[in-house]
């Protein structure tokens, strides 16, 4: 049960609606989830945590469309939110793999674990972490990783302090032992 229920669509005020409609319209195939709408009971809340798009753009010119998804994945993971996972989860089955078994190489491995250890360590990262990802990226590019995954929990804590609801239209990407029963 969330704490907070996502803004009715017959509360939406005018401005609130200009910003939703702006943000389906600026990210095709985007739609205004539990989460999104809970953010919109709070303008600026919801155009702030919307700047996760442009930064997530940027994220996927340097590590490709594949290992940006796996990297925002493990994010979560590590963060331990359900609803963010469980919406990388669709990303990962919908392009034809199995989260759970995945093959990656030692790179991608080390850009993995580099996401993962960011949540779960509150950014305290051994060198042995930080090392692979510093010889691979510019320095740029590395504060657009880390920038990046500071969004990305800061979206996990959002949903997680809130309890926001998983959108029904991820209820079969959950892990077989999440499964939901509408």
């Amino acid at each position: 049960m969330p704490r907070i229920t996502p803004l009715p669509s017959g509360d939406v005020t005018p401005d609130v609606q200009t910003a939703f409609d702006a943000h389906v319209t600026d990210y095709p195939g985007s739609r205004i989830t539990n989460m999104k709408a809970t953010l919109g009971r709070s303008l600026l809340s919801f155009q702030i945590y919307m700047q996760w798009y442009p930064l997530y753009e940027e994220v996927k010119k340097t590590l490709g469309d594949r290992l940006a998804y796996l990297f925002a994945h493990a994010i979560s993971e590590g963060s331990n939110c359900p609803l963010c996972t469980t919406f990388f989860r669709r990303i990962i089955i919908d392009n034809g793999e199995r989260p759970e078994d995945l093959q990656l190489s030692t790179h991608e491995q080390a850009v993995i674990n580099f996401g993962s250890a960011i949540a779960q360590h509150k950014g305290e990262i051994p060198d042995e972490l930080y090392e692979p990802i510093a010889e691979r990226y510019t320095d740029q590019q590395i504060v657009v990783l880390v920038a990046f995954a500071g969004q990305m929990i800061a979206t996990n804590v959002f949903n997680n302090v809130l309890d926001v609801t998983i959108d029904d239209y991820l209820y079969p990407y959950l892990p077989l032992t999440q499964q939901h029963q509408p």
